[in-house]
């Protein structure tokens, strides 16, 4: 029965952080086209990706909430995880590029008030899912669970990187800026990738 509450408990959890997400995507997505910042429309995309880890998470818990076989829910998660896994690799490779070219090109990012709010907002509300999926995840003894709160320390750290890169940019003119932080962004997202194809 505790189980179950529990259980209860993680899905709705899943729900407000994949909620969150689809907010954080929309709003992070058009303030980095709008400012032309690579940081923001990373950002954006890495919450794009959250989304899909975060609905096959709900469906895999749901799953088990019905007494689904285990080895069918394995095998849903190893497949999505090399999926999100090629997306994250493909993501850090088009990161690498467009700062390559901005920097070399003196591109500049735009001021995005929008983009510091959502950026704030991340760093407020990442740790409340954190704890909530640890805390779960281990007496449901679900690593999946686990393992996604981990993409939550990652859209923390985008979010903190995101912030940084735009402030330096506002307060002291730092052109580049924006593409040296999405430079390091890169190695954090490209191993999130090599993770996600190995299946660890």
């Amino acid at each position: 029965m505790a189980n179950n509450n529990t259980l209860s408990k993680s899905i709705n959890v899943e729900y407000l952080s994949t909620l969150w997400m689809l907010i954080e995507f929309v709003v992070a997505l058009y303030s980095g086209i709008m400012a032309k910042s690579i940081l923001l429309i990373a950002f954006g995309l890495d919450s794009f990706l959250e989304i899909i880890a975060g609905s096959i998470l709900i469906w895999r818990l749901k799953k088990e909430a019905n007494g689904a076989a285990s080895e069918t829910i394995k095998k849903a998660e190893k497949i999505t995880s090399m999926l999100v896994g090629i997306i994250l690799i493909l993501l850090s490779i088009y990161v690498t590029i467009t700062s390559l070219l901005n920097l070399f090109g003196h591109g500049v990012a735009d001021d995005s008030l929008s983009g510091i709010i959502i950026a704030i907002l991340s760093l407020l509300m990442m740790p409340f899912f954190i704890i909530k999926k640890r805390r779960y995840g281990k007496i449901l003894k679900s690593d999946a669970l686990i393992e996604d709160s981990y993409c939550n320390v990652t859209c923390a750290y985008i979010a903190g990187t995101v912030l940084a890169g735009m402030i330096l940019n506002a307060l002291f003119g730092f052109w580049w800026a924006d593409s040296v932080a999405a430079l390091i962004l890169v190695y954090f997202i490209f191993t999130e990738g090599l993770e996600g194809i190995k299946g660890e």
